[in-house]
């Protein structure tokens, strides 16, 4: 697929974008570094300032550019203009938190003074996934623009408008140019942008390939990198839980973007006790959820993003059932389209689909099923429920709910996750750092661990 918005509900090609030259390419970084040199100087006030702009302009236009997200992508169009408001977010919050992230630390040693200085690196390359267009952008964007780098973004090509927007975004709140550009550019230009010389670092969210391609890049010309990559999320439900908070969150927390969240919950484990009550009332929350068109503010679930992650997900489900696996509903495309009016025939819909009793040796049982498929796993206890919860490669996001003090402290303990959400779903906060372990990537974003990512932590020392 070219650079290209293609209406993820209808098929239609909406526009199609020229990849940049290699020429454009080099001027672009020329501008970057010509930038760079000038704004690591600009005052921590006046980039707070331009930065909470940032957000005003965000506000300002949040229904533009939801509906901007939706058409390219698919998200429903409430949680696109949730997006948005989050990206503003996390603007606001470091515009008022990075002078207090950044000051000097002084350390006490026998010298008159010493402390340590965080300074700017230069350019970052920002490569960014489709799923959440905006957010995964701004949380990067807004804490580096406030230590003084500068940023590249090679968005995803199926979401060029948006990629082109954001760059908008910062140009109208008065960043100097060159601050932050958008690079429109496939996947096989990335090498050539990151071992540039005038590219200092860089950060990937996306898929497990795609992460490991940019570190061995990075790797190569010795630079600094964060990922973010996949996950399969568990959500342990135990039986001495508020069964129905946790159904009720547990909808809500596997159907994050259409199913397409690498921090969705994907595999529920559920003690025995109450594994059939558990699943008997999640089937009746999938099965009133509303598909179609993502842009009628009543639908819960729109189309995936592209053809090809529908491709990919079909002989997944199928998988999960030749191991033995049950469904217990959905997972039938031809029956939901029969109920999705004509002019969403060409969609990229699949249905809302529940499979239990999934071997936990079967090799489909440690994928990411990335789509509105949710598996179900039986666990005896406590022990086991970890057991499971850690049985796969990834180590990215993780919830578990119980009303017991011990099962908590060893599910904080215990499970291999970035994160450990108890009675409540898992999500990403400005305030708090974001990452994961395993084949989940590394290195954190947000919070103050994620201003400190890309700067030059520097010892200084006077005698």
């Amino acid at each position: 697929m070219g650079i290209a918005t293609i209406n993820p509900a209808t098929g239609e090609t909406i526009q199609t974008f020229e990849p940049l030259s290699d020429a454009a390419i080099a001027q672009t970084i020329e501008l970057s570094q010509h930038t760079y040199e000038t704004y690591r100087t600009i005052p921590l006030a006046q980039r707070s300032q331009w930065l909470s702009a940032a957000a005003d302009v965000l506000e300002t236009n949040k229904d533009a550019y939801g509906r901007m997200m939706t058409v390219e992508m698919g998200k429903p169009i409430q949680a696109a203009i949730a997006e948005v408001e989050k990206s503003a977010w996390v603007c606001r919050y470091y515009a008022e938190h990075a002078e207090e992230f950044l000051a000097p630390a002084t350390v006490e040693t026998d010298a008159s003074h010493s402390y340590v200085s965080y300074q700017p690196l230069g350019i970052v390359l920002a490569v960014m996934p489709w799923n959440f267009p905006f957010w995964q952008v701004f949380r990067f964007a807004a804490p580096a623009l406030m230590v003084g780098n500068v940023g590249l973004l090679k968005h995803a090509s199926n979401v060029p408008q948006s990629a082109l927007a954001i760059a908008e975004v910062f140009e109208k709140a008065g960043f100097p140019k060159g601050a932050f550009q958008t690079l429109l550019v496939g996947a096989d230009k990335v090498k050539q942008i990151l071992t540039d010389d005038r590219v200092k670092a860089a950060t990937l969210t996306g898929s497990e390939p795609a992460g490991a391609s940019l570190a061995s890049t990075a790797g190569s010309v010795i630079k600094k990198t964060v990922l973010e990559l996949g996950g399969s999320d568990p959500f342990i439900v135990m039986e001495s839980a508020d069964l129905e908070a946790a159904v009720n969150m547990a909808a809500t927390a596997r159907m994050i973007n259409n199913g397409q969240s690498c921090i969705a919950a994907k595999r529920f484990i559920v003690q025995d006790s109450i594994f059939d009550a558990f699943a008997q009332k999640l089937v009746a929350k999938y099965a009133a959820l509303k598909v179609g068109d993502p842009l009628d503010p009543e639908v819960k679930i729109g189309p995936l993003a592209t053809p090809t992650i529908l491709q990919d997900l079909q002989p997944q489900v199928q998988a999960c059932v030749d191991a033995g696996g049950k469904i217990l509903i959905g997972g039938d495309v031809d029956a939901l389209k029969q109920t999705l009016p004509s002019n969403l025939q060409a969609g990229n819909f699949y249905p809302p689909t529940i499979v239990a009793e999934i071997p936990l040796e079967a090799p489909i049982a440690q994928e990411e099923l990335f789509g509105p498929v949710a598996m179900l796993f039986r666990v005896a206890d406590v022990d086991e429920a970890i057991r499971v919860a850690n049985h796969i490669p990834f180590g990215l996001g993780s919830c578990a709910w119980t009303r017991e003090d011990a099962e908590r402290d060893r599910f904080i303990r215990d499970l291999e996750a970035g994160c450990v959400f108890i009675n409540s779903m898992v999500k990403s906060d400005p305030r708090l750092p974001f990452g994961g372990i395993k084949r989940s990537g590394y290195g954190r974003e947000l919070g103050k661990e994620g201003i400190h990512e890309f700067v030059n932590i520097k010892t200084v020392w006077i005698q």
